[in-house]
């Protein structure tokens, strides 16, 4: 597997990380979705430089322009809910691509993860994006991976990931074919004995959307 990690180097991206871990800024759910949202936007732009292009000429009021524009289709697909305000950040940029949707639930009592709702337009041959903020053990993001490649291959698949843990990372190269494209944030310590990712940012679905009963 092919990791990205896009936090590495100083950037705005930082700044807006650091906003989305504050617990103080955290109480505004509007500002939450935002950061979130802008996150995707920068997430959008460093994969896009990977993308294959193609020249085409533009013409403009006062003459033609040489230039290149993405070359083949792209489907967003996100895992519901957390990853809407992602989501919407990545629709910013690619805003002529196609979108999907689905929902991954842990079975209660068991690490089996059911994909119950799924909405996805065909991504045959086209480059498909999985879109979800937390990566914290990896199960739910190989359960939908394997659930949606049932029948359709696209041309390149890239999981996209605000912050993750080291042990869903692992979890992804050992179940996850090595072409796929891990896009990163940032990488946190690790998972405490509730799974959940520390320090992390606390449950990103109830920071956006309101806790869930």
């Amino acid at each position: 597997m092919h990791i990205h990690y896009i936090s590495e180097q100083n950037s705005i991206l930082n700044h807006f990380l650091a906003q989305l871990r504050d617990v103080n800024i955290q109480k505004d759910s509007m500002r939450f979705r935002k950061n979130m949202e802008r996150i995707g936007e920068i997430m959008a732009y460093e994969l896009s430089k990977t993308l294959p292009y193609k020249e085409v000429a533009v013409q403009t009021p006062l003459g033609i322009k040489n230039t290149t524009v993405i070359e083949d289709n792209v489907v967003l697909c996100s895992i519901l809910r957390a990853g809407l305000a992602l989501h919407t950040g990545f629709m910013n940029f690619f805003d002529d691509a196609e979108n999907g949707f689905v929902s991954a639930s842990r079975i209660h009592g068991s690490p089996e993860i059911k994909v119950e709702y799924q909405a996805a337009p065909s991504f045959q041959d086209k480059h498909l994006l999985f879109l979800d903020p937390m990566l914290a053990t990896g199960h739910s993001m190989v359960a939908v991976f394997n659930k949606l490649l049932q029948e359709e291959t696209p041309k390149e698949i890239h999981m996209c990931v605000v912050i993750a843990a080291p042990e869903g990372i692992a979890y992804l190269q050992q179940h996850l074919p090595e072409y796929v494209h891990l896009w990163v944030a940032t990488l946190d310590e690790g998972l405490d004995e509730n799974k959940y990712i520390v320090p992390g940012i606390g449950d990103a679905g109830d920071l956006a959307f309101g806790e869930k009963l």
